[in-house]
């Protein structure tokens, strides 16, 4: 059985970055700190952790280390002691692979839990938006919507070489996630080649000092990722979306890994600023860190960001 989980931090217990100086480092600490006690609750039910990002991970407890008989009833324990130990709050979706444990996840957050079994689970999908689904993003969904598909039943009609015409290589993760298949094991030591974090804007930004305080927020996001799991990397990326959909990429390398947080907030931004003047409204922003430096081996809790993988 699959568990993903997702803590909620709070206000109380995970401080709000401001405008002060040094006001990150606090951030920092209590995320490690707090990435510490969660890896040690869920070490006590499986050895088999896969983190996902900041604070999501999936474990296997197909093997009933505490003799709870269900993986309701373990996931319904570790929700108690992450609230009970942290403080936070936590979602938990319970299912027989990893794609259906995270949409069961999604569906009960931020305090909850679902269990999608092995009778509901492909008829489950069917029901659902295909934007909900791991691994299809605003872009692909919006390019699913123009040839008619909008739910899983949608996407589960179309035939294998309809979806590798349009969707290539990605065609048979379309064609078993439609049918809830996904044969991925939790795998707990999946190595990270890059840490990203990005965001879509409500409406499209000119102002360069609000798409510079998006780009600050993701890289505060991701300097958070690699204080936490002591991974640094010397190249950063910036990513910006135009209006109509255009994407562009600056990447900068540095000589050793950015250790200090400053540093990957003034690359970010000497980067994004490269663009202006700008000729159309910002829609999207990310900040990407890669290159990483050799990995330590006392690495804490959340190690992974999105994929499908």
């Amino acid at each position: 059985a699959a568990l993903h989980f997702r803590p909620t931090p709070s206000r109380r217990t995970l401080p709000k970055i401001g405008h002060i100086p040094g006001a990150h480092v606090t951030r920092f600490d209590v995320y490690r700190a707090v990435s510490a006690q969660i890896h040690a609750i869920f070490a006590d039910y499986t050895d088999l952790i896969q983190p996902l990002s900041l604070d999501e991970a999936y474990l296997d407890v197909t093997e009933d280390r505490r003799g709870l008989q269900t993986a309701w009833a373990t996931a319904k324990e570790i929700r108690a002691r992450i609230l009970g130990e942290t403080g936070l709050t936590a979602s938990a979706g319970i299912s027989y692979n990893k794609f259906l444990a995270k949409l069961a996840s999604d569906h009960r957050k931020p305090n909850g839990q679902f269990a999608v079994t092995p009778e509901m689970g492909a008829a489950w999908v069917e029901q659902l938006p295909v934007a909900k689904f791991h691994g299809v993003g605003p872009v692909t969904a919006a390019k699913m919507k123009r040839l008619g598909i909008e739910t899983g039943a949608d996407l589960k009609a179309q035939s294998i070489e309809f979806l590798a015409r349009h969707f290539g290589s990605s065609a048979e993760w379309y064609h078993g996630i439609a049918r809830g298949i996904d044969d991925r094991p939790v795998n707990p030591s999946r190595e990270r080649k890059s840490s990203g974090s990005e965001t879509t804007f409500d409406r499209d930004l000119t102002d360069p000092a609000e798409i510079e305080a998006g780009v600050l927020k993701m890289a505060d996001d991701v300097s958070v990722w690699c204080s936490t799991r002591q991974q640094f990397g010397r190249t950063v990326t910036v990513k910006a979306k135009y209006a109509d959909f255009r994407q562009v990429t600056r990447s900068r390398t540095q000589p050793q890994g950015l250790r200090d947080p400053s540093n990957l907030r003034s690359t970010a931004i000497e980067l994004i600023r490269t663009l202006y003047p700008l000729k159309q409204g910002v829609r999207l922003v990310g900040v990407t860190v890669s290159n990483f430096e050799p990995m330590r081996s006392d690495m804490p809790l959340f190690s992974d960001n999105q994929s499908p993988a």
